[in-house]
């Protein structure tokens, strides 16, 4: 159990709509272990996008627990995981969500607004930060003067600055051509590589190439997973049985 990073336990999420109970996520089990890249695949409307915001502690499920390195995410108070989510989370969105009159080093150094370092140890943590995407040369770019894969390149050092265990990617090469993907997903598996844990949702049978393995959703419910072949990595595949899914 020292391995699992993230236990998901029995999560059901149900929304309602005027008298009818959408259910977005069924009795959904799963484990995620500690330098495990993982995609999430499914149609529209499968419910990743939903599993992976509840993971994040952005979204509390109607019924099951979320653990993420043994804690309860949603025992929380919301103080206390805005606070979990700054220490353990990274975030990487299709959209960038990069603030447009701050230049990267400052987009960068967000996530440390409310910490303690000082303005010095934000700057050389942003700026570390920035290296490790390749991206020191354009530090005092504004977002509207940098590529689209530029600015997603920014975006991942935001989510890494603070160096958490675990980055959560909605579609981060949703909106970028084959050829930037392609880089930003070596990027993001070099990352994985250095110890970074990774579950990145994607409509994109391609980047599985680059993860440990692929979960597929359907309907709200796990439907299959399998272990991907990357002579790099050999992290164990770990899908919780009573869910439905083959190992």
């Amino acid at each position: 159990m020292k391995n699992i990073l993230i236990k998901i336990d029995k999560i059901r999420k149900t929304y309602n709509s005027g008298s009818t109970a959408v259910n977005a996520l069924q009795d959904i089990s799963l484990n995620i272990s500690r330098g495990e890249a993982a995609a999430i695949m499914g149609p529209s409307g499968s419910g990743k996008s939903t599993l992976l915001s509840i993971i994040g502690g952005l979204n509390q499920p109607t019924e099951g627990k979320i653990l993420i390195d043994g804690i309860d995410l949603y025992s929380l108070s919301r103080e206390k995981r805005a606070d979990f989510r700054r220490e353990y989370l990274g975030f990487v969105f299709q959209q960038f969500q990069l603030i447009p009159y701050l230049n990267a080093l400052e987009n960068v150094m967000l996530p440390l607004t409310t910490t303690r370092y000082t303005s010095k140890q934000k700057r050389d943590m942003a700026t570390h930060a920035l290296h490790r995407v390749n991206m020191d040369t354009k530090a005092n770019r504004l977002p509207n003067q940098l590529s689209g894969g530029e600015q997603e390149r920014i975006a991942i050092a935001r989510a890494v600055v603070n160096e958490p265990p675990l980055i959560l990617a909605d579609e981060p090469t949703g909106s970028l051509d084959t050829k930037t993907s392609e880089e930003i997903m070596g990027l993001f598996r070099n990352l994985n590589e250095s110890g970074l844990t990774l579950l990145m949702v994607t409509h994109n049978p391609e980047n599985t190439a680059y993860m440990n393995r692929t979960i597929t959703m359907q309907d709200g419910m796990l439907i299959s997973g399998r272990k991907n072949t990357i002579a790099t990595n050999s992290l164990p595949f770990s899908i919780n049985e009573s869910a439905g899914v083959t190992r």
